[in-house]
């Protein structure tokens, strides 16, 4: 049985950072992605990142390009995420996702491909 358990979420100033991680269990396989969604209130799911064990490739929503960074330790099976120059609009809650198979590189952010959900972990930005 796949879990996966998130931790690392806090409140900050904008323009701080944090780091959530993401430790998976239950995974057998080399080849699997790994997303953070996030879902801010009276918001639907977003994807925000994802990275394929697999390759390695990594791909982000414009929102958050060259300030948000995922990672993905094998031998750990945790996945990563640095959030920096936070603004307030990243606030939400983010979840860690997996699917296997991993869903081809333009679906990333379809919800539906991803299996298994973390129970969440919420990050604040105040201006």
């Amino acid at each position: 049985q796949v879990q996966l358990v998130e931790s690392g979420g806090g409140s900050v100033q904008a323009g701080g950072s944090l780091r959530l991680s993401c430790a998976a269990s239950g995974y057998t396989g080399s080849s699997y992605s790994m997303a953070w969604f996030r879902q801010a209130p009276g918001k639907e799911r977003e994807g925000v990142a994802v990275v394929y064990t697999g390759s390695g490739s990594t791909y982000y929503a414009n929102s958050v390009k060259g300030r948000f960074t995922i990672s993905h330790d094998n031998p750990k099976k945790t996945t990563y995420l640095q959030l920096s120059s936070l603004k307030p609009e990243d606030s939400a809650m983010y979840y860690c996702a997996a699917a296997s198979p991993p869903p081809i590189p333009w679906l990333w952010t379809s919800i539906s491909r991803y299996k298994n959900w973390g129970q969440g972990t919420q990050v604040t930005v105040s201006s």
